[in-house]
């Protein structure tokens, strides 16, 4: 984003494919030559008086009033795909027109108010506004495979049909280097796409931001334990979700004395050095310092459904004795609590 209601297009959330030429031109055009342009027009197959026709469908070319571009009119950049990031929502097309429908009107509600701050946030003003409907100024667009700056203006509605509720958004107006102009239909269809994802994007943000706030609060007061893994090896159990304790991990070991020099959210591993806290650390803890040396290890989260299995290996793969774990159990559970605590 440059300036206010500029949106640079490669700062969605949205991938777009194109090619390595610094020329806008390049990006959309195909890369071979129009000679297809010259050809001669089709003429009716002549045949024998006598000759009885046969002719395969499969090559048929259809007749009808055709309309669209041609040669370099033609754009080549691949279409652009509604991220789908709303639970629950469903994609329609109608023409250039994108609808998401959801099931649930509080739903519906989330996303409407997600779209009256993300027009807040990208600074683009509402010429009319009601509750179900929102016709906005000119959002503006620079883009790497556009030749001028772009300007689009939007008329965003929501209703009800059928028991489900809907979300549209229609390109209203569009202008080139501040030149209003009709818009084609790829253009439609392109920055409607990506204002819809602007929505979209927004909506997981915030889904993930409120994910994270619970997560903070659960963790408050996760019950740290001795336990079995599933083999009957003695673990460190955290009653809380795998996805909660990972997001401790940062800074939960730093906070013990451990270094981080690698994290593995799907293997669950997490290696690093450790280097014993001074005394006044083990004051403020209330315990005794425990028996480990200092060196390498890999901490091995496990996902038991509601509850995390915590286990420790050496730098050789072996696993610490039982009752070193049990040490590290209430450092856990005293470094979470006053982490917490402090914030």
């Amino acid at each position: 984003m440059k300036f206010s209601r500029q949106l640079a297009v490669s700062s969605l959330a949205v991938i777009v494919l194109a090619a390595c030429s610094s020329d806008p031109n390049t990006r959309r055009e195909a890369k071979d030559d129009f000679n297809y342009l010259e050809a001669p027009e089709l003429r009716s197959w002549q045949l024998a008086e006598d000759a009885t026709p046969q002719f395969y469908p499969n090559y048929e070319i259809p007749e009808g009033d055709f309309k669209g571009g041609i040669g370099r009119e033609v754009d080549i950049r691949p279409p652009q795909q509604v991220l789908e990031l709303i639970p629950g929502a469903r994609v329609e097309r109608q023409g250039s027109e994108v609808t998401l429908w959801l099931l649930k009107q509080d739903e519906m509600d989330k996303v409407w108010a997600t779209v009256q701050k993300m027009l807040t946030e990208i600074n683009v003003k509402a010429l009319e506004e009601t509750d179900d409907r929102i016709e906005t100024d000119w959002v503006t667009w620079v883009s790497e495979d556009e030749d001028v700056e772009i300007g689009s203006r939007y008329e965003i509605t929501r209703f009800e049909a059928n028991r489900r509720f809907g979300f549209k958004m229609v390109l209203i107006d569009w202008r080139e280097a501040n030149a209003v102009k009709p818009v084609t239909r790829t253009n439609e269809e392109r920055y409607n796409t990506l204002m819809t994802n602007l929505v979209t994007a927004r909506y997981d943000r915030d889904l993930r931001e409120e994910a994270a706030l619970k997560a903070q609060q659960l963790v408050k007061s996760i019950p740290i334990s001795m336990g079995t893994d599933r083999s009957g090896l003695p673990v460190i159990i955290a009653r809380t979700p795998y996805n909660v304790m990972w997001q401790e991990v940062p800074e939960l070991l730093p906070r013990m004395g451990f270094t981080i020099d690698s994290r593995n959210q799907s293997q669950g591993t997490a290696k690093a050095k450790y280097a014993s806290p001074d005394d006044e650390f083990w004051n403020d803890v209330g315990l005794k310092p425990i028996d480990l040396e200092p060196g390498e290890y890999t901490f091995l989260f496990g996902d038991l459904g509601n509850r995390t299995s915590i286990n420790v290996t050496d730098k050789d793969g072996k696993p610490v004795n039982e009752s070193l774990l049990r040490s590290l159990e209430p450092l856990i559970s005293t470094v979470i609590k006053q982490g917490k605590e402090s914030q």
